[in-house]
């Protein structure tokens, strides 16, 4: 059978999104994978280095998506699917071009998923912005963590693919590091593996920190399997230590089973440089997917939720109770995802994956001898898809990597084509045209071609700010105006000046007929100086003027659910429950009715002595759709209620 690329749709029970955080994300990041000084001191060299190069501090200028919700309805989701005799891969442009299938077709005309499917789309706050799914392969880029991509709309173009067949082509702008990126998915005719030939450019003159995991959720149970040649690797447990431990056996259990551990865990495995990279996930039987790829990609990862009330429970919230299990693993740039690599200026990173079925004798795979089971694995892998075989297939397709799309499918956001009218880059192969900019584009554009950042004709919440430095320049250099001043004060908290934004939130203050956006930024900075009350203070002021000022719709209601979420946190913090009530009673309906705040709600009848009320809020039921993997909120608010063990459906707890 001839390799086919053709369009489809994809019907799965989907919560929606909802609209962006209207709020500029000012706070720290809150990602959990991150070591104190302390926990670096024994590491080696360059790992230590890699860590402490340039970590993320925040997500600015990408927005927080926790609008969405956990009632699902079908929905239908563009998608690519590559075909050929012995492989079906099935591809979501519009969220972050996720590898949704790999079906691998017997000869007797049987079909085996490679990968965990997820039947539903339930976004949870995993992403570094929030918004996340579980299911598939993701392409991971930007910093510590999933990416900010992980629920965007990609650009995706067919392009000529090396062997002369059709290449699908996924790229688009990484904003936290301002990176261009793409993903070319090729199958050549008959092949049993789906080729992926992945680059990432720098076109700046100075060095960017650069991250990259490729991330395979594969199907668990207690046969599973995760195999990686390696016989020590470094554990990352969620009390944030990473530390170097045996494989397989480890405080007397197998690792490389995912079930075998209690608390869900990282294992970055240490591979042998020079060594053939890849990593394997296989069954009681010895079935399973196979992921190598040029050595570029050097490290691998095994993640578990492990066996544990609280793993379990994450699971199902990322779908459907009663869903069979999962586990992650991973490819990436570093040794671990909590480095980042330094790429020089004007330079690219760039490799090969490939994805497909392994068959090994199960005897050797499951056998007490790890070397032996590796190496059956190993020699089974060479059998398939030579290490040869995969390094001229990158050969093959670098000077492919160049070609222009013919035939362009989906179209992503316009921020890249953006910074390429600003700096006037040349990127071969991934066009980012001045057509593809939108509304949110529009105001930046004006600033860069007339020195003036234009003011809306109707009031509307601010529209997204940009962080970088040459942005912020031109914001210094323009006329000033309160919504000038906003953006400014945003992009100079985001360099590290906070006194230079505050006064930039104060002198916008002065003048601003909409006050609450630059109130909110204000109280954000009180409250991070430790100053409580005063940052209370503004938040009630900010809120009571967005109240008086909301015109109603979709944008306005994310604006209330977010300073109100907000205000109301501020104001129980300061030991303020009559301001927070005042805050609570004048929240539209439909946000009171979500999960996140009948916790608040609870939180402030607790504040106001009225302990069996809060205890009923629990009794009654709800779910918080935005809970941030790691949070604890949930079990600590339980715990100031009642002496009774947290009930499964609040326990989120990811360790001991």
């Amino acid at each position: 059978m001839a390799t086919t690329v053709r369009r489809a749709v994809l019907v799965l029970p989907a919560a929606p999104l909802g609209p962006e955080n209207p709020l500029p994300a000012l706070r720290g990041l809150d990602e959990v994978h991150v070591l104190d000084e302390r926990a670096r001191s024994g590491l080696p060299r360059d790992m230590a280095r890699q860590i402490g190069y340039e970590p993320l501090r925040g997500v600015l200028p990408v927005r927080i998506r926790d609008g969405y919700e956990r009632r699902r309805s079908e929905r239908e989701f563009e998608a690519v699917v590559l075909e050929n005799g012995r492989l079906r891969a099935t591809v979501l442009p519009e969220l972050g071009g996720r590898v949704h299938s790999l079906v691998a077709k017997a000869a007797d005309g049987s079909e085996r998923e490679l990968l965990y499917r997820n039947p539903v789309f339930q976004p949870a706050a995993f992403a570094l912005n929030g918004a996340w799914f579980s299911g598939g392969i993701e392409w991971n880029i930007g910093a510590t963590g999933h990416t900010t991509l992980s629920c965007a709309t990609l650009h995706t173009a067919l392009v000529p693919a090396p062997d002369g067949g059709v290449m699908l082509r996924l790229w688009e702008w990484e904003r936290l590091r301002d990176l261009p990126f793409q993903v070319d998915l090729w199958l050549p005719e008959d092949s049993a593996f789906l080729y992926v030939g992945v680059r990432i450019r720098n076109p700046h003159e100075r060095p960017a920190p650069v991250y990259w995991w490729s991330n395979i959720a594969v199907p668990e149970d207690a046969g599973t399997r995760v195999l990686a040649p390696a016989d020590e690797a470094w554990h990352f447990g969620y009390e944030r230590t990473l530390r170097r431990v045996p494989v397989p056996e480890w405080e007397g259990a197998d690792r490389t089973y995912p079930l075998r551990g209690a608390y869900p865990a990282d294992y970055f495995y240490e591979l042998p440089r020079g060594d053939r990279p890849w990593i394997a996930s296989l069954d009681g039987a010895g079935h399973g997917l196979v992921q190598t790829s040029t050595g570029a990609l050097r490290g691998r990862k095994l993640f578990v939720w492990g066996s544990g009330s609280g793993g379990r429970r994450w699971q199902e919230w990322l779908t459907e109770p009663g869903t069979p299990g999962y586990a992650e693993i991973q490819a990436g740039l570093a040794r671990t995802q909590l480095e980042h690599v330094r790429l020089e200026a004007g330079g690219e990173f760039s490799w090969l994956e490939a994805y497909g079925p392994l068959a090994a004798d199960p005897a050797a795979v499951h056998g007490a001898d790890w070397g032996a089971a590796r190496a059956e694995v190993a020699g089974r892998l060479a059998a398939a898809l030579p290490r040869a075989d995969v390094d001229a297939a990158y050969a093959a397709w670098r000077p492919y990597a160049d070609r222009e799309p013919e035939e362009r499918l989906v179209v992503g956001s316009g921020w890249g084509a953006l910074e390429v009218l600003r700096a006037g880059l040349k990127l071969p192969g991934t066009p980012f045209e001045e057509a593809g900019l939108d509304d949110q584009q529009s105001p930046w554009l004006e600033l860069l071609r007339t020195g003036v950042f234009p003011v809306p004709r109707r009031v509307v919440p601010p529209g997204p700010s940009l962080v970088a430095p040459h942005w912020r320049d031109m914001l210094e250099t323009a006329p000033a105006d309160p919504l000038t001043e906003y953006h400014l004060g945003v992009a100079q908290w985001h360099a590290g000046d906070v006194a230079q934004a505050v006064r930039s939130w104060e002198r916008g203050l002065e003048l601003a007929p909409s006050r609450w956006p630059l109130l909110r930024c204000l109280a954000v900075a009180d409250e991070l100086a430790g100053q409580a009350e005063r940052a209370a203070e503004r938040y009630e002021e900010a809120f009571a003027d967005l109240c008086e000022e909301s015109r109603g719709g979709p944008a306005w209601v994310a604006a209330l659910a977010a300073l109100g979420r907000e205000a109301l946190a501020a104001q129980l913090a300061a030991g303020r429950p009559v301001p927070a009530r005042a805050v609570w009673s004048r929240l539209p309906a439909e946000v009171r009715a979500r999960g996140r705040f009948r916790l608040l709600e609870s939180r402030l009848l607790l504040a106001e002595g009225r302990i069996d009320a809060a205890r009923a809020v629990f009794d009654e039921g709800f779910e918080v759709a935005d809970l941030r993997e790691g949070d604890e909120c949930l079990s600590d608010q339980w715990a100031l209620l009642s002496a009774d063990p947290v009930p499964p459906e609040y326990d989120f707890r990811m360790r001991p």
